[in-house]
């Protein structure tokens, strides 16, 4: 499916819920490109997962906030990638550096950068410990198994909007 497909798909799914996230927030390795940066060289042109960038431009032209939230040992490869694909300004905060913390530590700088509480975000990874301790935060946070796609994009927004219903 192409990017402008991808995108018309995420736009039709935004203009249906009632709640929108403020911001969502996306790991990198294995959610939106298919690799560790860490094993690649920074000379390499990378790739996003096939719906991903569809999904990333449907969010940027609906004014929904993005951010990066990615425990890579290497941040400059990954902001070389980053600039590399031209989405580095689609991010309000980019939080990139290793730790051992399971994103809390990305996502409470997040919050500061931001000012917008946790329950107001949505998170997407492809590690169940990151998702659990976000989630433990108040975030909305979906695994992803190949990256983030359409369907999971669906799957997040209805479970963000189901959460923040009960609140």
């Amino acid at each position: 499916m192409a990017d402008e497909q991808v995108k018309a798909e995420a736009l039709q799914m935004l203009s249906v819920c009632q709640i929108i996230p403020s911001l969502i927030v996306f790991d990198l390795d294995y959610t939106l490109w298919p690799f560790y940066c860490e094993c690649r060289s920074p000379r390499e042109k990378p790739s996003l997962y096939p719906q991903a960038k569809g999904i990333l431009n449907a969010l940027k032209e609906k004014g929904v906030g993005m951010a990066i939230a990615s425990r890579t040992p290497t941040p400059s490869i990954a902001n070389a990638f980053l600039n590399k694909l031209g989405i580095t300004s689609f991010f309000t905060a980019m939080e990139i550096y290793p730790s051992s913390t399971h994103k809390t530590q990305h996502f409470q700088k997040i919050q500061q950068k931001t000012g917008l509480p946790f329950k107001s975000m949505l998170f997407f990874d492809d590690e169940n410990r990151n998702i659990e301790a976000v989630s433990n935060l108040g975030a909305t946070s979906i695994l992803v198994g190949n990256g983030v796609n359409l369907d999971a994009f669906k799957k997040g927004l209805r479970s963000y909007s189901g959460s923040s219903a009960s609140q």
